[in-house]
């Protein structure tokens, strides 16, 4: 499967109904860019179960700006809703497998369950901050 480019207007509803998504933050000036976009684009027609998206920075600067984007080319990888990697620069081929093997066995019910307990955290320590 290609990639598919994502802007401001589906870039959420992409991420909530895409099972497994990756997003390629890049620009055509981007030397590094250019040099990870055929891994990218083989990393997408090896996984066809997968979403692999991208989101051109210049075209799309509100979506960089309010996705955090710093520096390009940055890759993100999102999991049934949930944002589980971010990484600025160009990956190698055999990393960028790696990472998708590594977001294939992510256990969700694990990770939904540490993120409750964070904020569950994040609640007690305000609360107790607000107390004192």
């Amino acid at each position: 499967m290609a990639t598919v480019a994502l802007t401001l207007d589906d870039f959420e509803q992409t991420i909530l109904d895409g099972g497994t998504v990756f997003v390629d933050f890049w620009a055509g000036w981007c030397g590094p860019c250019l040099q990870f976009a055929p891994n990218y684009e083989a990393a997408a027609e090896a996984n066809p179960d997968l979403v692999f998206a991208k989101v051109d920075t210049e075209d799309q600067q509100q979506l960089a700006a309010a996705m955090n984007i710093t520096s390009i080319p940055t890759l993100m990888a999102f999991k049934d809703g949930i944002g589980v990697f971010a990484q600025a620069g160009a990956l190698p081929r055999a990393m960028l497998d790696d990472l998708i093997s590594q977001v294939r066995a992510l256990d969700m019910d694990r990770v939904r369950a540490e993120l409750a307990r964070q904020e569950t955290e994040q609640a007690v320590a305000s609360s107790e901050a607000t107390e004192a």
